[in-house]
């Protein structure tokens, strides 16, 4: 039967390839090379649409998540609430850096060797990558447990909000190399020109999470369930599983890369070659958080209605970022894969023409959002001086959220070329506009709010013109 499993003469599985059968270990092998050749010759839109598709709607499923623990932990009270608010930025830096950071770096540098037919290097470098994660999650677990609480008061926290920020933190951070594995290996798994499994682990543990966290943090029968402290541990035991099956994945060697426990042991030169490309990386989502902290405290200036506005307005950015994301993970891939093949104009091509499409997708939701504001801001708040605010900064900031587009996805793209530096400059070059032009707004000029989100979407433009004129002025050359 065409295309079935059968064995050979010496008890090997086999298969058909093209009417002939050939052993099922050379089948997985055609099968690999045939996905790697697609990414370094097939049309580069419908490969990158092909690759972007899965991860942008793994991620739709993880935003929900994000609004469902709030309105789970929102039944606890406010104090809970105001507990997860605490851990909230800590908890996206840390899916940033895994996911986006060393999982980014990871997908680049294994996509690069096999794109230059360097299969026994990619296997070495996913290996190394358990190393730099088991670390990165160390590092977490140690900062944040021994700096949670005087980290949580200078947030704000206090009585039983702050303990509940501890009790979710605590467990999220302590176990947080579920979280951590999931990612990297993920970035392994995309770096080989798979989308699909990371995308599909991304939204089956959405939905499984959905069952499991109500459970956890109320407990059932006479069982009290774990309060706060569940929901962490939810998203853990889901990413934990998820793991499981990525690891299992690559070490049956079903896709471009067959993970081989033989040189498991820390190597220097190869740890370098990550870390070179993920450090940098990793940094990125540390300064973007801190341009976010200073646009948050500057508009506090304004009183509590202008901040709520703001906080609520910029919810949308809840939607362009899994656009930008899944988008830009492919990037890293196709833009790795055809620079280790020595094919730079294609990578070229691809990294202007994708990083076009999602500055298209953005922009024009961006300018949706300034055009209706309302339709956005009615979602979340009846309250007039809020909706006036919050209308009041889609007017200004939306139309440069092809901006903010733009810049991720050159920022993905600069991965997988491992040209990090002037996307770590345009992340400092955001920061000092929105803290400098912060201050001037309010300390020198006494400007009014809409000044001041002037200075936030300016922001996005500086950000991504730095990376953009980076890339135009030739600082790929030699790769």
């Amino acid at each position: 039967m065409s295309g079935a499993a059968s064995a050979d003469s010496a008890g090997a599985p086999t298969g058909h390839a093209g009417g002939y059968a050939v052993p099922a270990s050379a089948a997985k092998a055609q099968a690999a090379t045939a996905r790697t050749q697609r990414l370094l010759h097939a049309p580069w839109l419908p490969t990158l649409l092909a690759l972007a598709t899965p991860n942008v709607l793994g991620l739709v499923a993880n935003t929900v998540v994000i609004g469902y623990d709030g309105y789970i932990i929102g039944r606890l009270g406010p104090d809970a609430l105001a507990g997860l608010a605490l851990v909230f930025p800590l908890a996206m830096l840390m899916l940033q850096m895994s996911a986006g950071g060393v999982g980014g770096a990871v997908s680049a540098v294994v996509a690069r060797a096999l794109g230059a037919s360097q299969p026994q290097l990619a296997n070495r470098l996913a290996l190394q990558a358990l190393w730099v994660t088991l670390g990165m999650a160390l590092v977490f677990a140690v900062v944040l447990g021994s700096w949670g609480r005087p980290l949580f008061l200078a947030l704000g926290g206090r009585g039983a909000a702050l303990d509940a920020a501890l009790a979710y933190g605590t467990v999220l951070f302590g176990g947080g190399l579920a979280v951590w594995l999931c990612n990297v290996l993920s970035g392994v798994v995309r770096g080989s020109g798979q989308m699909g499994l990371p995308a599909a682990l991304l939204a089956g543990s959405a939905l499984l999470h959905l069952g499991l966290c109500p459970l956890l943090v109320f407990g059932a029968g006479a069982w009290p369930g774990l309060g706060v402290a569940g929901a962490a541990l939810s998203t853990l035991l889901t990413h934990g599983l998820a793991a499981l099956v990525l690891l299992a994945y690559l070490m049956r060697g079903h896709g471009a890369l067959h993970l081989q426990l033989a040189g498991w042991r820390p190597n220097a030169a190869v740890l370098r070659q990550i870390l070179r490309l993920a450090l940098p990386a990793s940094l990125s989502p540390v300064l973007s958080n801190a341009s976010i902290v200073l646009a948050t405290a500057w508009i506090g200036r304004y009183g509590t209605a202008a901040l709520a506005g703001y906080g609520l307005a910029a919810r949308l950015e809840f939607i362009l970022v899994p656009i930008a994301f899944g988008f830009g993970t492919a990037l890293t891939t196709l833009v790795a894969t055809n620079l280790g093949a020595g094919q730079r104009e294609r990578a070229l091509r691809i990294t202007w023409g994708g990083s076009a499409l999602v500055a298209v997708l953005t922009g024009g939701i961006g300018l949706a959002a300034a055009l209706w504001p309302m339709g956005w801001m009615r979602l979340f708040s009846q309250q007039p001086e809020v909706l006036a605010f919050g209308a009041s900064y889609l007017q200004v900031a939306g139309p440069f959220y092809g901006f903010f587009g733009l810049g991720l996805a050159l920022f993905f793209a600069s991965q997988g070329a491992g040209r990090m530096f002037w996307p770590l400059v345009g992340s400092v070059s955001r920061l000092v506009v929105v803290g400098l032009g912060g201050w001037w707004v309010i300390g020198v000029a006494h400007g009014g709010p809409q000044a001041l989100f002037a200075v936030v979407a300016a922001g996005y433009a500086v950000y991504a013109l730095v990376i953009s004129a980076s890339i135009a002025l030739g600082r790929w050359r030699g790769r």
